[in-house]
């Protein structure tokens, strides 16, 4: 049986562990009779994880790195094996080791999953090993280094520059689009309905495109507080995301108290921010490098993303 839409996202132990538990116990506990004590150990609040899920935001695969570059609990569902979740999986967690600056990752393969790795690349390391009453080896891979073949001496931190304010659509927009032009990395988006008079905009449109194109690794997250007003319509945000499933990420807020939320905000990784008091209004006020106030609207996004759903509607993926 073929089903292939799935996407990826990063998984946070403390907000994602249910479903990760959920995998992991169907596969290793219930599948292989792993102990639940030795399956759920303490290094998982320590490792970065990955989750897939399917369309319905439903969990059906997950793994993870430890600090030191182990890659495991690597589980699919059965209804979704042999449709390369696996090796999306593995990909994801390559992909965060190289931009970790680690050399090699390991894994311990039980000798079913042998293959699985040899095909990535990895060599057999050791003898035959028992774990958890199932023989293992120990597989290896030397990672190549992202390329940072041009390096240039860093930059002084540019002066702080005070906030200023917004009345219209147009500073908003001109606004907007320096902040994603002066973007390193990452941008940060929280709205309403992305406003389709602002991101609509075919100057912001290809700007984004450009963030993402640009840099390996980096992407655009946004948390849409009313997604059903973008249903059956066409946005050309939403279908950049879907042309570009990798670098971006969309969720909607679940909880009453975010819900409630009036304001909207962009930021960059390079300390600028755009707050407006209300988010169908273009009022406010925006800095392209104010530091505390970008960290302070970063740490209420990160705040309402954890406890965020995954917006799957908007991600049309086939991997």
């Amino acid at each position: 049986m073929q089903i292939t839409d799935y996407y990826l996202e990063p998984a946070n132990h403390a907000a994602d562990f249910a479903d990760l538990r959920l995998i992991r116990q169907e596969v290793f506990v219930d599948e292989q009779g792993i102990a639940p004590d030795i399956e759920f150990d303490e290094l998982d609040r320590h490792c970065h994880h990955v989750i897939a899920r399917d369309r319905q935001s439903r969990p059906i695969g997950t793994g993870r790195l430890t600090a030191d570059g182990k890659i495991g609990r690597m589980a699919v569902l059965r209804d979704w094996r042999g449709q390369r979740v696996g090796q999306s999986l593995l990909r994801f967690l390559l992909e965060k080791a190289r931009r970790l600056g680690l050399e090699t990752v390991s894994a311990n393969a039980q000798l079913a999953a042998l293959d699985f790795y040899r095909k990535a690349g990895f060599v057999a390391e050791g003898e035959v090993f028992m774990e958890a009453g199932i023989p293992h080896q120990i597989m290896r891979l030397s990672l190549q280094p992202l390329d940072n073949t041009v390096r240039r001496a860093a930059k002084p931190a540019p002066e702080s520059v005070p906030a200023m304010r917004l009345e219209t659509l147009e500073s908003a927009s001109a606004a907007t689009l320096q902040l994603i032009n002066d973007a390193r990395r990452q941008l940060t988006i929280y709205s309403r309905d992305l406003e389709y008079s602002l991101y609509g905009q075919a100057e912001i449109v290809e700007a984004l495109k450009q963030l993402a194109l640009r840099n390996r690794g980096g992407g655009v997250s946004i948390i849409i507080q009313e997604p059903a007003n973008l249903r059956g319509q066409t946005h050309p945000v939403l279908e950049l995301a879907q042309r570009l499933t990798s670098h971006f990420q969309i969720r909607a807020p679940v909880e009453s108290e975010d819900l409630q939320y009036q304001s909207a905000f962009v930021l960059n990784d390079n300390g600028g921010y755009l707050f407006r008091l209300l988010g169908n209004r273009f009022e406010g006020h925006w800095s392209p490098n104010l530091p505390p106030k970008n960290r302070s609207l970063l740490e209420e996004f990160e705040r309402v993303w954890q406890r965020s759903r995954p917006c799957s509607e908007f991600r049309a993926l086939g991997l």
